[in-house]
């Protein structure tokens, strides 16, 4: 019976009814319903099926069924059913959502004849009513009652959704008033209230700072009362903060009439006037976040935050989500629901910016879940200058939320009560489900890209209709007005009285010198200061009780007893106690005893990225896998006293993304170590806009300080171009005045203490560290337990293998380099030459540097000697930091990649670059 192929489960309740009034009562249903169950019941054989119901669904479904069992108007019926189906599933393609625009024309329609139905039915009592929660009615009740909930000014699309449960919980919620805004008076005069806000605010700066950018909100303004909805009707439920993540349109009206920001400080930025500290540069006024303690009007506290983002869109979406799960783990780890994310977006972004489908994916994700995002899209229907049609193939910009099943309500931006109505909807889904909704606000722009931008050199059509457009305030205005909720003179005074404000403010502004930017989340950083390169370079106690290192290597290198592992685990395992006992600790047992050791001092540790569970390199084994099940067994949440938290995450397969959520991570929690590992350090180009917005210049920008620490494989052994280098060059260009650290280490021992002091200062600063490969496992780059225990992070490590003052060739190196040329010199018996490692790059540490050339009174030929190209590694970085003395190169000519594909050149030119440690007068 192909043409009733539609039925499925979704419609398993409404046979499930009909069938049991049939089987308690016959006479009680509709006749051309109860000879088809009394057919149904005739031509069954099993009479004690355990699931009738669903029997008659793939029975009227299949290619056996007898049609003469299915009268005409029990056919009709189905075709009833079908038409629901229609609009549930296509109903959003002919809403009256676009304020501007008529959309486009969508086939075949939702038209009766479509659906085997006729004008002659429209009078017909049909039972399918009652799947829209109807009693038995006409079909035009019916098709009245589907337009009024899927085709006004709210559109939703849900039928993808694979649980029955959430599809039937969308319905009945739909139910409710035909999904249409039923408000308390007082409730539409907040709305209002909001509205003016919004409008009177861009028209304020719009006659005060004429031509100054802005990215107005005009066009879009209900998300204003949609945010205060959002905001007040969550703390009722139970959510205690908020974080916000929002690119720069409509970025200054949030700040005044969301969260409170001063419109003092807010017209002293537009001032243009220079900010109250020196220690950092600030930014642009639409990139700024806040953060701020408020309360509801029921009076419930909330903390709100909006983090800070850079004109790269849709960046601060994993930012957020990372902010969002640290304040979950710290804060509220059995109850998620209690930190709500919100991102807005714009229409363009979301539908090119592809960290957007990295960010989708993380959901549900255990180690990146935060309980459901709530997205909003302030959809202007033009990015730029380009219109939406060249901005994507797909019907909807929000077509990336069927990723992960998301349902998505297109609303029309200028319908304020819809906005709310669906704000409301969207906070309930995300409450009862713990997943993303979308909601897609379709308004306008009313300028162009910026205030000063002329938007008619290319969409002149629509501008001449935005022109005359009456904005959402005065719409919803004369709505109200014709309803009697208010006066004539009711949004006059409220526009006076917020105009009044703000002109109190103005000048209150103008009476001062200087702009105030407070920290974002400064509450979450007590305690904590700002400090200048001097301080970075000054020695941290990083030292650990020996007692409390044999408790950690003990639990760390035992597995449980009554589990089984494969052979070469168990043995990994073990031998770390035994390179413990003889003095020989290797690199992934210093890791270990550095995560340990903190998470006995109250930090927490978190490690994520690809495969880092393991290590790429198959040297963390930091979750182990029980042979037969496959239980994890995560032997550092085992260790005695433990006072923090350890938690170790295989990230999916993003940089951008991830490296995003973990820099949001450590910005909301610096007392976690929170470390993001590359699979190959050049893999970490994939997220270079997180690495050159954020990590290298957010102090800089936002006054934020943060403590993330990435974890880059580096050295050249013979894997080819993607696997040698992790571009320390570029690291290095970054480097300015007290941004960051950047190390490259070559003993277990100073990446232990390095690791430490990440946590033991009271300041943050970002860590980069070109961590090792071949290393891992070379006997030589081992330590003691003495140098683990009562150690210090070394950023210089002198040679103290050869006679100083025999010393002609002073050379200094950074990281594997130095292993291969000690080699070479042992091999030549090269007495007179010193090799001086310098383990920490940035804050470069002259003084130590100078100490130590002051050591070498006969040397007189200086190298900085480096295994990756001229053009490459750290040698630009040394010209203009190293002019102690004069010095020469040791390296590789000049490529455009960073090492060859060929096994064999790659060693012949390593071979060279060493020699030429040795002979000055070489490849001249």
């Amino acid at each position: 019976m192909d043409r009733f192929s539609f039925l499925n489960a979704a419609h398993t309740e409404f046979f499930a009814q009909l069938y049991d009034q049939y089987l308690v009562n016959p006479d009680s249903v509709e006749p051309s319903w109860r000879s088809f169950f009394q057919g149904f019941d005739f031509g069954q054989t099993t009479y004690n099926d355990e699931n009738p119901v669903q029997t008659i669904v793939e029975y009227v479904t299949s290619d056996n069924a007898d049609c003469s069992l299915v009268s005409e108007k029990l056919q009709k019926e189905f075709n009833v059913l079908k038409l629901i189906d229609g609009y549930r599933t296509r109903g959003h393609l002919f809403t009256k959502t676009n304020p501007v625009r008529d959309r486009r024309t969508s086939s075949p329609t939702l038209d009766i004849e479509n659906f085997g139905l006729t004008t002659a039915d429209l009078s017909t009592v049909f039972d399918a009513a009652q799947t829209i929660g109807m009693a038995p009615s006409s079909l035009q009740d019916i098709v009245n009652r589907l337009k009024a909930i899927y085709c006004q000014h709210i559109g939703i699309e849900y039928m993808y959704i694979r649980n029955p449960g959430v599809v039937k919980w969308i319905q009945d919620k739909l139910a409710v008033n035909v999904n249409q805004p039923n408000f308390s008076t007082e409730e539409k005069k907040t709305i209002l209230n909001k509205l003016n806000e919004a409008v009177s605010f861009e028209n304020f700066l719009h006659t005060k700072y004429v031509g100054q950018k802005r990215f107005s909100l005009e066009g879009g303004e209900s998300i204003i009362p949609a945010l205060d909805a959002l905001i007040e009707q969550a703390a009722e439920k139970g959510v205690e903060q908020f974080v916000m993540g929002m690119a720069h349109r409509g970025r200054l009206n949030v700040l005044a009439n969301i969260f409170g920001k001063s419109t003092q400080d807010i017209f002293g930025e537009f001032d243009g006037k220079d900010y109250d500290q020196e220690y950092f540069d600030g930014d642009v006024k639409y990139h700024l976040g806040l953060t701020a303690d408020k309360k509801t009007r029921s009076g419930k506290s909330i903390n709100i935050n909006l983090a800070p983002n850079p004109s790269h869109l849709e960046t601060v979406g994993a930012v957020i989500e990372g902010i969002t799960r640290a304040k979950q783990d710290k804060y509220y780890a059995d109850d998620f629901s209690k930190v709500l994310p919100i991102a807005v977006h714009g229409d363009a972004a979301i539908a090119g910016q592809g960290i957007l489908y990295e960010i989708i994916q993380m959901a549900q994700l255990d180690g990146y879940k935060t309980g459901g995002t709530i997205h909003i899209v302030i959809n202007n229907q033009v990015g730029f200058t380009t219109n939406y049609l060249d901005a994507r193939s797909s019907t909807y910009c929000t077509d990336v939320a069927k990723v992960t099943l998301s349902p998505v309500l297109h609303v029309n931006a200028d319908d304020a009560e819809a906005v709310v109505h669906a704000v409301s909807f969207a906070l309930d889904y995300r409450m009862q489900f713990g997943r993303d909704v979308f909601i897609d606000l379709l308004g306008y722009r009313k300028y162009g890209h910026n205030e000063g931008d002329e938007p008619r050199f290319t969409q002149p059509v629509l501008y001449k209709i935005i022109a005359k457009h009456k904005n959402p305030r005065d719409i919803y205005a004369d709505k109200l007005l014709s309803d009697g909720v208010i006066d004539a003179s009711y949004v006059n005074a409220l526009e006076k009285q917020y105009k009044s404000a703000l002109e109190e403010n103005l000048e209150a502004s103008r009476k001062k010198d200087l702009t105030i930017i407070t920290p974002f989340m400064k509450n979450e950083w007590d305690g904590f200061v700002q400090v200048t390169d001097t301080q970075m370079l000054q020695k941290v106690d990083t030292t650990f009780a020996k007692e409390g290192l044999d408790s950690i290597i003990k639990t760390i290198s035992t597995l449980p007893e009554d589990k089984k592992f494969i052979n070469k685990i168990s043995k990994i395992v073990t031998d770390r106690k035994a390179g413990y006992d003889n003095n020989t600790i290797d690199w992934g047992t210093a890791e270990a005893l550095a995560y340990g050791s903190l998470l006995t001092e109250g930090f927490d540790v978190r490690i994520s990225g690809q495969d880092v569970e393991r290590g790429t390199f198959s040297h963390r084994h930091a979750v182990v896998k029980v042979e037969d099940s496959e239980e994890e067994v995560i032997l550092l949440n085992a260790i005695e006293n433990k006072k923090g938290n350890f938690g170790v995450f295989n990230s999916l397969l993003s940089e951008y993304g991830v490296l995003g959520f973990d820099y949001g991570y450590a910005l909301a929690n610096p007392k976690a170590l929170t470390i993001w590992e590359a699979q190959f350090g050049d893999f970490s180009n994939g997220a270079q806009i997180m690495i050159d917005q954020y990590i290298s210049c957010g102090e800089d920008k936002w006054n934020n300080q943060n403590g993330i620490v990435l974890l880059l494989p580096h050295g050249y052994e013979g894997q080819g171009a993607e696997h040698s280098s992790a571009r320390m060059e570029r690291y290095l260009q970054l480097c300015a005045r007290h941004n960051m650290y950047v190390a490259d280490c070559t003993t277990p021992a100073n990446f232990f203490h390095l690791l430490r002091r990440q946590m033991k200062t009271n300041f943050r600063k970002p860590l980069v560290v070109f961590s090792p490969k071949s290393l891992l496992r070379d006997p030589r780059c081992v330590s003691t337990v003495e140098e683990i225990a009562n150690g210090s992070f070394q950023e210089t490590i002198d040679d103290n293998t050869v006679d100083k003052k025999g010393v002609k060739t002073l050379v200094f190196v950074t990281g594997k380099f130095y292993y291969d040329i000690v080699a070479e010199r042992e091999n030549n018996g090269r007495n007179d030459v010193a090799v001086v490692r310098i383990e920490q790059l940035f804050p470069f540490p002259v003084d130590q540097i100078k100490e130590i050339i002051a050591q070498y009174p006969n040397a007189d030929d200086y190298v900085w000697a480096q295994e990756e190209p001229k053009n490459m590694g750290a040698y630009s970085f040394m010209l203009m930091n190293f002019d102690l003395v004069k010095w020469r190169l040791a390296s590789l000519k000049a490529y455009s990649a960073p090492a060859s594909g060929s096994y064999t050149r790659a060693k012949r030119r390593h071979a060279d670059a060493i020699r030429m440690v040795f002979d000055k007068n070489l490849f001249r």
